[in-house]
């Protein structure tokens, strides 16, 4: 079949320069939502109506499998999908879709596209206990007949309670006729894509409807404060699916996915944890509270304390992580290594057993196992113009206050004293320090403030 989604739309109400079908939901814009969707039916081809924002959404949704149909001026979603038409196959049905009407699911869209087959128009309705402004479904011996817009409705239409998603599916070559017989004889002065249903039935072809699994899969998104109410119900998606699947969340509604998570068995998430990209927890893991992790992967029985960010990194088995902790891209942690407050990590791998506990920095290093990291060192891996490489080997132990100048090795057992500075190699099983003598001033005066001069 045939995918054409609707994207052409200003979104006034918006109040944003950012054209609406931009507007990010969990993470991804509204629009890439729809077209992830569209690709899991598996159509021929999907093309995309858009008009404001221009190059900007065709430059922002990626795909060689898109086209793109400018719809300039915009005088309706009738307008919008004519200008698909040359972009489509006219031996297999087209279903329009929505960029602006991100949670709509497979299962509903696959119902749909079967109810209507190849020869029949099908609409996707829904019931609504407040259904003002939307285009109401007329019926006659249970049949549709019609979609009456709102703004077109007399008082016992504007009663129906049924209404039309907008969403629909039709067999290509008559909805090009159809498109070809529309007018703008209507409030608005446009032409409506609804206006097909009428003609359809004119034409003696079958209307039939499908109704999705929730009514939030129809929702669009006008506002800013559409767009929060559609984060929250797509998060509760998300927390729903993680809790059925094991995964003890210590309060769904303070959860927020903006990618994809994959927890094993047995993983607990307290609030206000953040997870982007593609995260996965293994059995046992514990995520503390106020955590923001991207594109990580966390070994079994790992404990990442709260406030803790970690971005593309990957978490040894038994780790324990924080709290205040950042791991920035590159950094790798073997099993039962711990990383503690204002620990910042780049580009490191630390093997199994090591340790940072406190304030320290470490940058393009290779640290060994069971090394200890005092507090306060850092490697200083950067000269103002290349990075250079600092190799920690097994069982070191770095002294509190140590700075290690890169390029530069320290041996297998080796000990630097605290507060060193080391520009060379340190040998193994040796300990190596730089301090200068320890020196007492006899003679020296703590200086003091001078009484204020009166007035």
């Amino acid at each position: 079949m045939n995918v054409v989604i609707l994207a052409a739309g200003k979104g006034k109400r918006m109040r944003s320069d950012l054209p609406k079908v931009l507007h990010p939901l969990a993470g991804k814009p509204l629009l890439a939502h729809v077209v992830d969707c569209a690709r899991s039916l598996g159509p021929s081809r999907i093309v995309i109506v858009y008009g404001h924002g221009g190059e900007t959404v065709v430059r922002a949704i990626e795909g060689d499998d898109l086209r793109w149909a400018l719809q300039e001026p915009q005088l309706g979603t009738g307008h919008a999908v004519m200008q698909a038409l040359p972009h489509l196959d006219p031996a297999v049905p087209t279903l329009v879709l929505y960029g602006d009407v991100p949670l709509t699911t497979h299962e509903t869209l696959a119902r749909l596209v079967e109810s209507a087959g190849a020869d029949k128009l099908g609409l996707l309705t829904v019931e609504l206990a407040d259904p003002a402004g939307y285009g109401r479904i007329v019926r006659e011996g249970g049949r549709i007949v019609r979609v009456v817009e709102h703004k077109d409705a007399d008082a016992a239409t504007r009663a129906i309670r049924e209404v039309n998603t907008g969403i629909m599916v039709a067999p290509t070559a008559a909805l090009a006729r159809w498109l070809g017989a529309l007018s703008t004889d209507n409030v608005q002065k446009e032409y409506y894509l609804t206006d097909v249903v009428a003609t359809a039935v004119h034409d003696r072809v079958a209307v039939v409807s499908a109704r999705p699994a929730d009514a939030s899969e129809t929702l669009g998104v006008n506002s800013k404060r559409q767009l929060a109410e559609l984060e929250r119900i797509f998060q509760n998606r998300v927390a729903t699916r993680l809790m059925d699947e094991g995964v003890r969340l210590a309060d769904p509604a303070r959860l927020d996915v903006r990618g994809e998570l994959v927890c094993g068995r047995d993983v607990s998430i307290d609030v206000n944890c953040v997870f982007e990209g593609r995260v996965v927890i293994g059995d046992g893991a514990s995520v503390g509270a106020n955590c923001v992790i991207r594109d990580t992967r966390i070994g079994a029985g790992a404990q990442i304390l709260p406030f803790t960010l970690i971005e593309d990194s990957s978490i040894g088995a038994r780790a324990r992580i924080g709290p205040y902790a950042r791991l920035r891209p590159g950094t790798d942690l073997g099993e039962e290594t711990h990383v503690g407050n204002f620990v910042e990590m780049k580009n490191t791998r630390m093997a199994a057993g090591s340790k940072a506990n406190h304030l320290s920095y470490l940058g393009d290093t290779v640290v060994g196992e069971r090394v200890n990291i005092g507090a306060g060192t850092i490697t200083c891996n950067y000269d103002g113009a290349n990075k250079h490489q600092t190799v920690i080997e097994d069982d070191a132990f770095i002294g509190s206050d140590t700075q290690l100048v890169a390029p530069v090795r320290v041996g297998r057992g080796a000990t630097l004293g605290a507060g060193t500075t080391l520009t060379r190699d340190a040998p193994e099983h040796k300990l190596t320090m730089s301090r200068t003598q320890q020196t007492t001033v006899e003679s020296w005066k703590r200086p003091v403030k001078k009484p204020a001069a009166k007035s």
